[in-house]
């Protein structure tokens, strides 16, 4: 099934060179391009995509506003929002997290990483970039004005086995790379993952980075 892909970012030779990438791949489509937030919002509705890869800057609208008005539109409950942000400078992914992006990756990763990415995302997996993640996250939830999203439960019903494995949801580990830590099949990883979702009312594995920390279970700055 080809990928249908809408790529938003307001500078013209970053989605030209993206578009490229895209093309090239034989399971996936450029559908459409914006260069506001209020373009991608309107494209999402129009050009039908299956995922929307955001910048967060963006003029008009920007990206964390507009991943939150596809995210609550019932007619678009079906796409996907990738978001690439350029860390050490960008302050709003846990926002965007929130807004109901499915995950997000820094600019600088390599072109395989961010056709893999959309793949992953398409399929229905929330993905976060490794790397900063339990810094990046750490980093706003420390922040004494942000907010605890009401939606989400806490991690108090978990049994200590779902706690294992939702600290290394927080850190960044895929299913496999969890279940290489605790001696676990990929099935049985998935499994779990998928039932703390349901437990703690999450949306996807974005939510559940942030239920983590701010619940404590991962402490910031720990190993």
């Amino acid at each position: 099934m080809t990928i249908r892909v809408l790529l938003a970012d307001d500078q013209n030779l970053v989605r030209a060179s993206f578009a490229m990438l895209v093309s090239s791949a034989g399971d996936m489509e450029v559908v459409a391009e914006a260069g506001t937030g209020r373009e991608a919002v309107a494209l999402a509705r129009s050009a039908r995509a299956d995922l929307v890869v955001m910048d967060i800057r963006m003029p008009d609208l920007d990206g964390i506003e507009a991943t939150r008005l596809i995210a609550a539109d019932e007619d678009l409950a079906g796409v996907k929002v990738l978001v690439l942000t350029t860390y050490d400078t960008d302050e709003h992914i846990v926002e965007a997290l929130r807004a109901g992006a499915s995950g997000f990756l820094v600019k600088d990763i390599r072109p395989a990483e961010l056709l893999d990415a959309i793949r992953t995302v398409a399929a229905g997996e929330s993905l976060l970039s490794p790397g900063p993640t339990s810094r990046l996250i750490a980093r706003f939830l420390r922040a004494p004005d942000t907010a605890t999203p009401s939606a989400v439960g806490g991690p108090s019903g978990l049994s200590e086995r779902e706690r294992q494995v939702l600290a290394l949801v927080a850190r960044g580990l895929n299913n496999t790379e969890i279940a290489d830590a605790l001696g676990l099949s990929p099935l049985t990883a998935k499994t779990h993952v998928s039932r703390i979702m349901g437990k703690l009312g999450a949306r996807d594995r974005a939510q559940l980075v942030i239920v983590a920390y701010e619940s404590g279970l991962v402490i910031p700055g720990a190993a």
